[in-house]
């Protein structure tokens, strides 16, 4: 059986993790187990850890489960001795092959690393934070970044460690995160009271205090792990009697991979049947994030309560033993989280200053960034001024040069007309206009010229002028032929 997924559900790493017995998948007639002739075994499933390094850790176990020698000292090694390193000694002495594979991943893995590192220094810089360098490298701390090169001893310790570690932790920080979750999500619905006027509050507030009543209205919630739960799941999941609840089978039955553990999503998937009694997605009181708090503390709980070595495994040998205690065959009453609010009214009013300070942070930034963009803008204005003057300047200069290089007496499109020669007649039109002369009103100006010898058509035969009254006017008498 492949000991993979345990090194991932366990936070005590390679020991109760990379070898286990063979189990024995069984059949279930009532109370009776009995042994198939023939077993065929799937291998089980790999199981996310939530760790950023998650898929590395799964891929040095695979190698390293190929290496007999290395199956062989795990199996002979104290669990207080794989913590402190010592089971990581004993790669010096796997394959070359599978040295060299773990050479290969880890140079891959450090390449990813430094990608990420990059994308994060990248995006903390464009945002006008200050990079925390030793938090970043931290990242690095499950292997020697020194040597990005080879995998080596101080490597798989590190990878050890860093596992224990990180995986004892990872349940605190999902409370941690839960709990920021609630604080929001009052936050939010105190904000929103705030844009309310009085009667729109009160309404609010009594539906709030009904929707809290009736997610409180539910079953009795039997207690995690007790024997009034886990008869339950007997009877109404597995379908069996009651009265024949035997925790052996119970085990098998719910040991879905055949490893002879619960592991920690066997053990969540005990209490379904009482999340269901608490939470519906199609009710509007009822939040599935809760839910998945509640699965979890009930997780926790039992794994407290029958985990004797703390590998976060449960073992057949571990869940009989409990089945015994007297908190088995009476427990006390499970609080639901309505009866254990997951934060105090101190640390909301931290987190909402907190939130405060962000967003007075935020207003701030913006507000700068606007300075900063106007001043753009601004700067953008005077460029583009700028620009249209110097055109100007360059148009200017071309026309300069264009006249400077056109001969003399010539306009720019057009030729200055030659003038006439001195024994040349000069027409009417050319004729040097008398110091005396007067300009003829552009009323008489219409009147076409006619030949000089015929007279002026305004004057008689004596060279006076005619008015309109005189007979002998043009306009007067009949025109001579």
């Amino acid at each position: 059986m492949s000991w993979t997924k345990g090194f991932i559900t366990s936070c005590l790493v390679l020991a109760s993790l990379l070898f286990r017995p063979e189990a024995v998948p069984i059949s279930v007639d009532k109370t009776k187990v009995k042994l198939p002739e023939e077993t065929v075994q799937e291998p089980p499933q790999s199981v996310d850890t939530g760790l950023h390094y998650d898929r590395y850790l799964r891929e040095v176990i695979d190698f390293l489960e190929k290496d007999q020698h290395f199956r062989e000292k795990l199996h002979n090694t104290d669990m207080e001795d794989i913590k402190q390193g010592k089971l990581a000694k004993e790669l010096d002495f796997v394959s070359h092959h599978v040295r060299t594979k773990l050479d290969e991943l880890k140079r891959q893995e450090v390449s990813r690393l430094r990608t990420l590192i990059k994308a994060k220094q990248d995006i903390e810089e464009g945002n006008g934070m200050a990079v925390d360098h030793q938090a970043l490298l931290k990242q690095f701390e499950y292997l020697n970044h020194m040597n990005p090169h080879t995998f080596e001893v101080e490597d798989l310790d590190r990878l050890i460690k860093s596992a224990t570690s990180d995986l004892e932790n990872f349940d605190k920080e999902r409370h941690e995160e839960f709990k920021r979750y609630e604080m929001m999500k009052e936050h939010d619905r105190r904000e929103h009271l705030k844009t309310l006027d009085e009667e729109g509050r009160k309404k609010e507030e009594e539906h709030y205090e009904e929707m809290k009543k009736k997610h409180a209205d539910h079953p009795k919630v039997n207690h995690p792990g007790s024997q009034d739960q886990l008869k339950e799941v007997w009877e109404e999941a597995d379908g069996l009697d009651p009265e024949d609840f035997d925790p052996k089978t119970f085990f098998n039955l719910h040991d879905t991979n055949g490893d002879g553990f619960f592991d920690e999503q066997e053990l969540e998937a005990l209490f379904t049947k009482e999340l269901e009694k608490i939470y519906d997605p199609t009710n509007e009181e009822d939040d599935m994030v809760e839910m998945e708090e509640e699965r979890l503390r009930m997780r926790e709980h039992v794994m407290n309560e029958v985990d004797a070595n703390k590998d976060r495994l449960v073992s057949l040998d571990e869940f009989l033993t409990a089945t015994k205690k007297k908190e088995f065959l009476e427990p006390d009453s499970w609080e639901t989280l309505e009866q254990n609010q997951a934060y105090t009214e101190e640390e909301m009013r931290e987190f909402e200053e907190h939130l405060a300070k962000q967003e007075e942070d935020l207003n701030l930034k913006a507000a700068d960034l606007q300075k900063q963009r106007e001043e753009l803008e601004r700067q953008q204005e005077q460029l583009n001024a700028q620009k249209v003057e110097l055109q100007q300047a360059v148009e200017h200069m071309e026309r300069l040069k264009q006249a400077e290089r056109l001969p003399e007496g010539h306009v720019e499109g057009n030729a200055l007309p030659e003038e006439p020669h001195h024994d040349q007649g000069l027409t009417p039109e050319h004729q040097p206009v008398p110091p005396d002369h007067q300009e003829i009103p552009p009323a008489q100006n219409d009147i076409p010229q006619q030949d000089q010898s015929q007279g002026h058509p305004n004057q008689s035969q004596n060279g006076q002028p005619m008015t309109h009254d005189d007979p002998n006017s043009v306009h007067g008498a009949p025109q001579v032929p």
